[in-house]
């Protein structure tokens, strides 16, 4: 949370001629319901069962970037389901950066809590490791919006050439 995942994409999508789509917008208009009502109600369990769904069916296989949660990809086989999707890239930013991009925003229900920052500090912990071994990973520190999109859009290219399919040789 707090990395421009939102912002970026929606760039990096325009620039791709693709679709944009925010997971947890998808999911409060399928819900009916926040993502903060959705903690508060239902609980997070439960917004991970939707994230799941989301993933598994709720968006065409091609021609979309897709903006997700940092949760969703913790979650057991998820970043197996990602990859299987598509170009998968995590965008990263400091604890420092994260607070002050956060910090004008209460409707982030991890971050609810007494200590921000300690919950932050904890969330990275314990999903930087998964986030490494899930794709590509970017900084959006110390950078504009510009050149992570121009960062992203290397990296998919990049990718999404090294994850096509050989040709099969003609039969003679």
């Amino acid at each position: 949370m707090g990395v421009g995942k939102s912002a970026i994409g929606r760039r990096v999508a325009r620039e791709l001629g693709y679709k944009f789509l925010d997971s947890d917008d998808r999911i409060e208009k399928q819900v009916g319901k926040k993502i903060a009502a959705i903690f508060a109600a239902e609980g997070e369990a439960q917004f991970r069962a939707y994230e799941r769904e989301f993933i598994e069916t709720g968006h065409p296989t091609q021609g979309c970037v897709v903006s997700c949660g940092g949760g969703l990809v913790v979650q057991e086989g998820m970043s197996a389901l990602l990859k299987s999707k598509g170009v998968v890239i995590c965008l990263f930013a400091s604890v420092e950066s994260i607070i002050e991009r956060t910090s004008r925003n209460n409707n982030r229900p991890l971050l609810n809590v007494a200590d921000p920052e300690a919950r932050i500090r904890e969330l990275l912990a314990a999903r930087e490791p998964v986030y490494m071994e899930s794709g590509a990973c970017i900084s959006t520190d110390g950078r504009t919006i510009p050149e992570v999109v121009k960062h992203m859009l290397r990296t998919y290219r990049a990718c999404a050439k090294r994850d096509q399919p050989e040709p099969l040789p003609e039969a003679e």
